[in-house]
């Protein structure tokens, strides 16, 4: 096939988790030569008329989509779908409904307790209706992903507190944040990946947050994910045996997942991202729909676990690339 792989615009000085982004679209450019396509790259091109003289000028048959973001702001990424969907083009990934929805947080959570789908309580400004003086919560972004302004102040109790935790972030990083309630318990990551039509759960793995420190939030923030120096990465491990010993468990979070991709209408790949109390019970903390795919990310590592190969994993998701309309 011939294959044009989209990249968001990123700015040489940017930060390592928007940088990550240009090594996953060189991955997937080599991959996707590696089995025998014709494959080019490109920055996104933001005007209907731009796309499609990229595209007549590539004679493309599909779009790789690697754009997480337009002008830096991951919410905007659904932009870029839409203008495939308006071409015509055979697209990977997401369209635009769904990713709009997921990309918006304080959205997805609604639908999801509208369905009667588990997800920690929250709340938001200005008037943090619902906010518990008594209950801890973590101060999220609401519309940007990667972890974006997560470290262990994110973390706080009390509504002084989380309202001036909000208006930091808002100060430093730009947009909406909201409060989520914190469940201190174990961290879950599912891959789903289309397969023929239907979602197919890849081994799930367990972040696990060894050797921490007692008074430390056990969060996989921004350190964690993007300074690869720092205690935060080194001492949270991802682990795949744990379905062994607790079967119930995974069923019950493989039945959520599922729910969650009908619910939202995904398509191509998807991550949701879990909880599970002291108790045992599962909540959902987000939906990732475009979750990262570098080769030692933990998308590809999970379809590792599945005794598929990058390259195995890049064709399935081209096989499940979809038609516009």
């Amino acid at each position: 096939m011939r294959i044009v792989v989209l990249q968001s615009d990123i700015a040489t000085d940017a930060p390592p988790d928007e940088r990550d982004t240009l090594l996953q679209a060189e991955a997937i450019v080599q991959t996707l030569r590696s089995s025998g396509h014709t494959v080019a790259k490109h920055t996104f091109p933001q005007t209907a008329e731009a796309l499609s003289a990229l595209l007549e000028a590539t004679g493309a048959d599909l779009i790789f989509n690697v754009v997480e973001s337009v002008e830096g702001s991951g919410f905007r990424a659904a932009e870029a779908i839409a203008l495939f969907e308006q071409s015509g083009v055979v697209y990977t990934g997401n369209a635009s409904g769904p990713m709009a929805v997921t990309c918006d947080k304080l959205l997805t959570k609604r639908r999801l307790a509208a369905a009667g789908l588990p997800t920690p309580d929250w709340a938001a400004p200005p008037d943090w209706q619902g906010l518990s003086d008594s209950q801890t919560y973590i101060v999220k972004s609401a519309r940007e992903d990667a972890s974006l302004g997560l470290d262990d102040g994110a973390v706080c109790t009390g509504r002084a507190r989380i309202a001036a935790r909000a208006d930091f972030c808002a100060g430093s990083h730009g947009g909406d944040w909201f409060a989520e309630r914190y469940v201190d318990g174990r961290e879950f990551n599912i891959a789903l990946l289309e397969v023929r039509g239907r979602p197919v759960i890849l081994p799930i793995a367990e972040m696990r947050f060894e050797a921490w420190p007692s008074d430390k939030p056990k969060i996989v923030g921004y350190a964690a994910k993007w300074d690869e120096q720092s205690h935060a990465a080194t001492h949270t491990v991802r682990d795949f045996t744990w379905t062994q010993h607790e079967p119930a468990l995974a069923a019950q979070l493989e039945d959520l997942s599922r729910q969650v991709w009908a619910l939202f209408d995904l398509n191509g790949y998807a991550r949701v991202d879990f909880r599970v109390d002291a108790a045992g019970a599962p909540t959902i903390l987000e939906i990732n729909p475009n979750p990262c795919l570098e080769a030692g990310a933990g998308f590809a590592a999970a379809a590792r676990q599945a005794d598929l190969s990058y390259a195995a994993l890049i064709e399935h998701i081209v096989a499940a690339a979809r038609t516009p309309g």
